[in-house]
């Protein structure tokens, strides 16, 4: 039978139907996930066996990264138009046809090529596993709910170092891509048998906004590229940094415009606009562009500080990293219930407080200090990212109607995407003409940044 999803009263625990939902599609959306950082240890090892420079490898990541970014826009329209069962499977079949052909690739053109198939699929996945979940729990929980829908999107990223320097240590690089294969064929096998085939909604199916998307993915893609430029050339200025972030900025702006008049009868948006209203959705939508590069600013810098500064293999470097997915687990549960009590606003301030203070540290660390000490540091870190992750996304639901749950989520997990790409080429570009412990104070810096737009979040329960 497929799961049952209408959201119960339980007594202040969540409906079991939903946590089943929650656990089917946690394995499909792992796969993606772990993707997003498990590439980044092997990429000198892929340069060496394709005999590929290191600007070309770079492609490796980032050609995933763009073609993730430009799909994020489509999750809503085809929610609408295929249901999330249809949606779910297909994406995750292209995903896992990514997988297998990047494993066997045969030069790094061929790599790049199907890293960009990869992304294309997993662009879809957390968006739609999302939304599945947030209108499953018809709005209910949301913090308790949020703490379910952040176990991987929080833990997978950061453990994805760790997979990935066991991996390239002990078997082979194209062991970081057929590693997906068995996850997504149990993802598959499960949604398959339980993964709710709703109905399409009753009228005309939703037309694509294809001129928006026209708009909008190529504005993501040239703002992504152009940031994955600077990453990689240490720096902003720069035609190859400025042009494509220029055109992104121009793109966008003419979405905005096209986006604030009104709707067309038939057509379903790239991304609803008028979410930008609400006070809470604009507060955790600022809140995810910094949370992302909070996040994968200190993804970047991290494994550079232990493996440049201190002499630590690939291996260990990612063993070293461990600590804050510890530290994502922790404080899932009890950020969950305090948010759904409290409101999103004070969890998502003491949580990004506690970040900020767990990265001071760092720039003050040297050539000697303890791991121990750095590791204890990484497990508060990570707790605090998790609580403040949670809150937001629970802050940026809350509120809205039924309807309006994918153009939110689509919205979130752009501004998050975007943002970590902006952390890494910001913060690259600072390691390039400063320290290690400059750049850490600069993650600090936007890290404490976050306390602003939290303020506009709800303060206390039901917003």
């Amino acid at each position: 039978m497929a799961i049952t999803t209408a959201a119960k009263d339980t007594g202040g625990k969540l409906d079991p139907a939903i946590v089943k939902l929650a656990a089917v599609m946690i394995v499909g959306a792992a796969a993606g996930l772990l993707d997003t950082t498990i590439v980044t240890v092997a990429i000198k090892t892929i340069g060496h066996d394709l005999h590929a420079p290191l600007t070309t490898v770079q492609w490796v990541m980032t050609g995933y990264l763009l073609s993730y970014g430009m799909v994020i826009p489509l999750s809503g329209w085809a929610l609408a138009r295929f249901g999330a069962k249809a949606t779910w499977l297909t994406s995750l079949s292209l995903f896992l046809a990514g997988s297998i052909a990047a494993g066997a690739a045969w030069n790094i053109g061929s790599l790049i090529a199907f890293r960009v198939v990869q992304g294309i699929g997993g662009g879809l996945l957390i968006p739609v596993f999302t939304t599945v979940l947030v209108q499953a729990s018809s709005g209910r929980q949301l913090g308790k709910m949020m703490a379910t829908v952040s176990l991987p999107a929080v833990v997978v990223p950061i453990l994805g170092p760790v997979a990935g320097g066991l991996l390239v240590a002990n078997l082979d690089w194209r062991w970081i891509f057929y590693v997906n294969v068995p996850i997504c064929v149990a993802g598959l096998l499960l949604a398959w048998r339980y993964l709710p085939d709703r109905p399409r909604q009753a009228g005309p199916a939703p037309r694509l906004d294809v001129s928006g998307i026209a708009l909008l993915s190529p504005a993501i893609a040239a703002l992504l590229y152009g940031l994955a430029n600077a990453s990689t050339s240490g720096g902003f200025v720069r035609a190859d940094v400025l042009i494509p972030v220029a055109a992104g900025a121009v793109l966008l702006a003419l979405f905005v415009v096209r986006g604030l008049r009104p709707r067309r009868d038939g057509v379903s948006p790239a991304v609803d606009l008028r979410l930008f209203r609400v006070r809470s959705f604009t507060g955790a939508s600022s809140l995810m562009f910094l949370s992302g590069l909070s996040m994968y600013g200190a993804l970047f810098l991290l494994p550079l500080y232990y493996q440049q500064l201190r002499g630590a293999s690939v291996l260990q470097a990612g063993l070293l990293m461990a600590p804050q997915g510890i530290g994502a687990l922790l404080p899932r549960q009890l950020a969950g219930r305090l948010t759904d009590q409290l409101g999103p606003r004070p969890v998502a301030l003491a949580g990004m407080l506690i970040a900020a203070a767990a990265t001071v540290p760092f720039a003050l660390a040297g050539m000697h200090t303890s791991y121990l000490l750095l590791c204890l540091v990484l497990v508060v870190r990570g707790a605090g990212l998790t609580s403040a992750n949670l809150a937001v996304m629970a802050g940026a639901f809350t509120g809205l109607p039924r309807a309006a749950v994918p153009d939110a989520s689509t919205a979130t997990r752009i501004m998050q995407q975007v943002g970590g790409s902006f952390g890494t080429a910001v913060l690259a570009m600072i390691l390039v003409g400063h320290s290690y412990q400059t750049a850490f104070w600069w993650s600090v810096g936007f890290t404490a940044l976050a306390l602003i737009p939290a303020v506009l979040l709800p303060a206390g329960h039901g917003g």
